[in-house]
């Protein structure tokens, strides 16, 4: 058996960039699933992508090992790449610019040092069901959000 036991897929979308977002996940562990999603009226899919990563994060009760799954580079390479030199700059990018999303960025650092977590990208609207799901999920909460 796997020591990794929980896996967390996520998706954002954005209907306009900005504009009406919505993320989504899924949370597998064993047998048992976990679908949760959200809604912004006002925001982009990098924010909702990272958002959805966060509240996955945020929702384990316990530390845990972790695989999560995310169509974003953006995401992916700001956790194992980026994040380190932004702190490091005072969240400053190599430019000298603001780190946009720093806000979101510092909450899925923080609740990112509670577990270990492997990162991994998929490609979107490949088939993978996780993603899928996920994705369907982001698009379902802007849909009931708008009304």
């Amino acid at each position: 058996m796997s020591n990794i036991n929980i896996e967390i897929y996520t998706d954002g979308a954005c209907t306009g960039n900005p504009g009406p977002g919505g993320w989504g996940v899924l949370m597998k562990a064993r047998d048992i699933e976990k679908r949760l999603s959200g809604f912004e009226s006002d925001t982009t899919n990098n924010r909702m992508e990272l958002m959805a990563a966060i509240q996955g994060l945020e929702a384990l009760k316990r530390t845990s090992e972790v695989i999560l799954y995310t169509d974003s580079k953006y995401v992916k390479q700001g956790m194992e790449e980026w994040i380190r030199e932004w702190k490091r700059m005072g969240w400053k990018t190599k430019a000298k610019k603001a780190v946009k999303n720093r806000d979101l960025w510092e909450r899925l650092d923080a609740v990112s040092q509670m577990h270990s977590i492997k990162w991994c990208w998929v490609k979107g609207h490949s088939g993978c069901p996780g993603n899928e799901i996920a994705d369907q999920l982001a698009r379902e909460a802007i849909v009931k959000g708008g009304v």
